[in-house]
C-alpha cells in the first residue's frame, strides 16, 4: 500500500509517533487495534465478523504473516517499521472506511489468496464451501469439465474451483474491463492460465457457442433500498457489481432466461441472490428453487438444474 510504503516518522501526527514507539509486540498492535475499531464502531463483512477478527487480520497481513501462525509469535517484538506499517493501516481503516482487503490489497476466499482493490468486489460468498466441497451434490462420480463463472470479479470463485478441481476448464466472464484486469492477474498468481481465461461480456452475450456443466453467478442483487442504506465501506467498492434494479433482480432476471442455452443437458446453474431471494421467490412461486445451506454462514444460493430450467422456461420468458 503507498500509504504504508510511503510512510515515515517525520510525517507522522506526534500522538503517532509515540504510539509508534508505545506498541512493542504483536500483541501490543493486535489489542490496541481492535480497541480503535471498536470505538470507531466500524462494519465487519468483508471477510470479518468482529472488531476481533478484524484487528487479528490487519496485524497478521501488515507483516505478512499468516492467520494460522504459532502464538508464541505474539510476543514478539515488531521493527519500527512494522509498528509504524500497523499504525497507519489502523487509522485508514477508521478514518477512510476503506474495507481491510482494499487495503491489504488480499482477500482470502476457500482458503487462497487473491488480489483485490476497488475494482472489484471483496471476496466473500458462501459458495466458497461448495467449491471446497468440490460440488459434490451435483458431480458425485466426477467433477464437471467446463465451468463458467458468470459475473467474476476477481476471478475468485473459478479460478478456487479450477484449484479444487485440477482437471476442468473454466471461464471467467464479466462485463467490466477493469475487473477482468483483476481476474487476470490472480490467473497468473496462480498458475492456472493453461486452464482458465478471461472473457468480455455482457452476461451471455460474448459466449456464444459455448457449453457449460457448471454455471456459477454472484451477479449483483443489491436492491435500492438495501443499497442506499448500506455501510460506508460497501461505498468504496464498484456499484456496478452491486446495483440491480428496484427488488435486486435485474441481472437475475435477465440470466434465468438465457442460461440454459449455455447449460449442457444435465448441468447444473448455481446463482446468488443474498437477502433478495425474497424477492425471487415472490417473482417466481411456481419455480422449485433449490435453497442451499452452508455450514459457514449465509444465505440466498439456489440451484437449478437444466432440466428444471426447461421445465419453467415460461416463466423466465
Amino acid at each position: 500500500m503507498a500509504a504504508c510504503n510511503d510512510a515515515s516518522t517525520s510525517t507522522l501526527p506526534l500522538a503517532d509517533s509515540e504510539l509508534r514507539d508505545g506498541l512493542v509486540t504483536l500483541r501490543d498492535c493486535l489489542r490496541w487495534a481492535a480497541s480503535e475499531f471498536q470505538l470507531a464502531g466500524l462494519f465487519h463483512g468483508h471477510g470479518t465478523a468482529s472488531c476481533w477478527d478484524e484487528a487479528v487480520a490487519l496485524t497478521l497481513g501488515a507483516v505478512h504473516l499468516p492467520w494460522d501462525v504459532d502464538p508464541a509469535v505474539l510476543d514478539a517484538r515488531l521493527l519500527p517499521m512494522e509498528r509504524l506499517r500497523i499504525v497507519v493501516l489502523v487509522r485508514e481503516r477508521v478514518t477512510t472506511r476503506r474495507p481491510l482487503p482494499y487495503l491489504l490489497g488480499e482477500a482470502f476466499f476457500a482458503g487462497v489468496a487473491f488480489t483485490v482493490d476497488e475494482r472489484v468486489l471483496v471476496p466473500r460468498s458462501p459458495i466458497a464451501e461448495l467449491i471446497e466441497d468440490g460440488f459434490a451434490a451435483w458431480f458425485p462420480d466426477e467433477p464437471p469439465a467446463r465451468v463458467l463463472d458468470l459475473c467474476t470479479g476477481s476471478g475468485c470463485i473459478g479460478i478456487a474451483t479450477a484449484l479444487y478441481l485440477p482437471t476442468c476448464e473454466v471461464d471467467l466472464a464479466d462485463i467490466s474491463p477493469e475487473a477482468l484486469a483483476v481476474a487476470k492477474a490472480n490467473i497468473s498468481r496462480h498458475g492456472v492460465g493453461e486452464r482458465v481465461r478471461t472473457v468480455a461480456s455482457d452476461l451471455f452475450a460474448g459466449l456464444a457457442g459455448q457449453r457449460y456443466d457448471l454455471i456459477v453467478c454472484n451477479p449483483p442483487y443489491v436492491d435500492t433500498r438495501d443499497l442506499a442504506l448500506m455501510p460506508a465501506e460497501f461505498r468504496h467498492e464498484p456499484t456496478l457489481a452491486l446495483a440491480a434494479g428496484a427488488d435486486g433482480l435485474d441481472i437475475v432476471r435477465r440470466l434465468l432466461r438465457e442460461a440454459r442455452g449455455y447449460l449442457a443437458d444435465d448441468g447444473v446453474l448455481i446463482v446468488e441472490v443474498g437477502n433478495s431471494d425474497r424477492h425471487l421467490e415472490a417473482a417466481f412461486p411456481e419455480v422449485p428453487f433449490l435453497w442451499l445451506e452452508f455450514e459457514r454462514g449465509g444465505q440466498g444460493v439456489f440451484a437449478l438444474s437444466a432440466a428444471e430450467l426447461d421445465a419453467h422456461a415460461a416463466s423466465f420468458a
